[in-house]
C-alpha cells in the first residue's frame, strides 16, 4: 500500500505544480500530466502520424516538421523576388493543371505491402534509386496508360503500412509486362532525408511529388497544410535547399532557381472565390508553392478527381504571377542533407 503523504509534502508537490503550470502558461515548459502523488510527468510528444501534417491511408507525407509542411508566411521575402517574377513575366496567370479528366493531373495508387515487387528497366541509372518496385499492373500514368501518349508520364505508389513513397518519371508498361522509366526513387515517408545532392528525382529539382499535390480530400476538408508543386518556362543553372538538382542552361542569377518558394501576397483579395478556391489560395499564402520543374508557366500541380468543379478551378487564373513573392527560407535549414525545418525559425513558432 503506498505511504500516505505528509502535510508538509502535500504543500511542497501543490506548490511545485502552480510553479509548473504558471510557466507552462509562460511558454517555457512542454505540455505535462500529474502522475501520483500530484506528480509531474513530461506528456509524451506525438509521433509522426499523430502529427498534423497531411496524411494519406494513414501514412504521412513527410514528417509535420518537413519544409514542405511548414508555413512561410511570417518570412521575408527574398531581395531577388522582382526579378525572378519579371523572368517569369508578371502576367502569367496561375494555371490548376488538375481536374475531372483522369488524364489531366498527377495521380497516384495506394498498394498493399504484398504487392509484387518488379524489376524497372531505368535509363538515368545513376539518378534512379536501383531494385524492384511494388509497381501494381494498373498503375495509374500521368497523361494516360498508353505509351505513345506524351508529357512527363509520372507513376506514384504508396505502399501502405511500410509508408514507403515510391515514384517513377517517364514510365512506360511495355507489352511483356515489364516496366521502364527515365528515372525514379523510393522514399521513406517517416523520415526527412533529401535525395543526394546533384541527383534528379522523378522531377527536375530532386524533390519528391506527393506532397505538393492539391488532393480533393484535402480542399473538402478545408484546409491544405502544405506547399505546392509548380512549375515555369524559364529556371536557372542552380537550385535551393531544398531542391537538389536543376535542368537549365541559363546561368543568369535573375532567373528563379529549383526549389524556390514563392507565395501569395497577404493582401490578395480573395472574397470573391468559391470556397474551394479559396482553400488553395489560403495555403499559398500561408505554405506556397515549390519550384519543382520545368514547364507551364504559374502551372500548379493535383490529383485528378471527378469531384472536382472544374469550373470553380478555372476561377484560380485570374490570379497573376505579379500576386505573388519569392521566399527566402535560408532560416528554416539546419542540415544539408535534412528536409527538417528549424523549430526555433520566426515561421514555426
Amino acid at each position: 500500500m503506498p505511504s500516505k503523504l505528509s502535510s508538509s509534502q502535500t504543500f511542497v508537490l501543490g506548490l511545485a505544480a502552480v510553479v509548473a503550470l504558471y510557466f507552462l502558461l509562460q511558454r517555457k515548459l512542454p505540455p505535462f500530466e500529474m502522475g501520483d502523488h500530484g506528480s509531474i510527468v513530461l506528456a509524451q510528444k506525438q509521433s509522426g502520424r499523430e502529427a498534423t501534417g497531411p496524411t494519406i491511408d494513414g501514412c504521412p507525407v513527410f514528417p509535420a516538421s518537413n519544409v514542405w509542411n511548414t508555413p512561410i508566411d511570417a518570412l521575408p521575402k527574398d531581395p531577388r523576388s522582382a526579378a525572378y517574377l519579371e523572368v517569369m513575366r508578371p502576367i502569367s496567370r496561375l494555371h490548376p493543371d488538375f481536374g475531372t479528366d483522369s488524364s489531366y493531373g498527377i495521380p497516384f495508387t495506394v498498394v498493399p505491402p504484398t504487392t509484387r515487387r518488379i524489376p524497372i528497366d531505368f535509363e538515368y541509372h545513376d539518378d534512379s534509386d536501383l531494385g524492384n518496385y511494388p509497381i501494381p499492373p494498373d498503375a495509374p500514368i500521368e497523361g494516360g496508360a498508353h505509351p505513345k501518349d506524351d508529357g512527363d508520364r509520372h507513376v506514384i505508389v504508396i505502399e501502405a503500412q511500410r509508408c514507403m513513397l515510391y515514384e517513377l518519371f517517364s514510365a512506360k508498361k511495355l507489352s511483356d509486362g515489364k516496366w521502364k522509366a527515365a528515372s525514379g526513387i523510393r522514399m521513406d515517408l517517416e523520415s526527412n532525408s533529401l535525395r543526394p545532392l546533384d541527383k534528379t528525382s522523378a522531377d527536375a529539382a530532386g524533390l519528391p511529388i506527393l506532397p505538393g499535390l492539391v488532393r480533393y480530400e484535402e480542399v473538402a476538408s478545408g484546409e491544405i497544410r502544405h506547399a505546392l508543386r509548380f512549375t515555369t518556362t524559364r529556371t536557372q543553372a542552380a537550385y535551393v535547399w531544398p531542391a537538389r538538382h536543376f535542368a537549365s542552361p541559363h546561368r543568369d542569377a535573375n532567373f528563379p532557381p529549383m526549389g524556390e518558394r514563392f507565395r501569395l501576397r497577404a493582401d490578395f483579395d480573395a472574397s470573391g472565390y468559391p470556397a474551394a478556391d479559396k482553400v488553395i489560395i489560403t495555403a499559398l499564402k500561408k505554405y506556397g508553392m515549390l519550384l519543382a520543374d520545368n514547364g507551364g508557366d504559374m502551372f500548379i500541380s493535383g490529383v485528378p478527381d471527378k469531384r472536382w468543379n472544374d469550373d470553380e478551378l478555372h476561377k484560380l487564373t485570374n490570379i497573376k504571377a505579379s500576386d505573388f513573392e519569392a521566399v527566402d527560407e535560408t532560416s528554416l535549414q539546419m542540415l544539408d542533407d535534412s528536409a527538417r525545418a528549424d523549430p526555433l525559425s520566426a515561421s514555426t513558432r
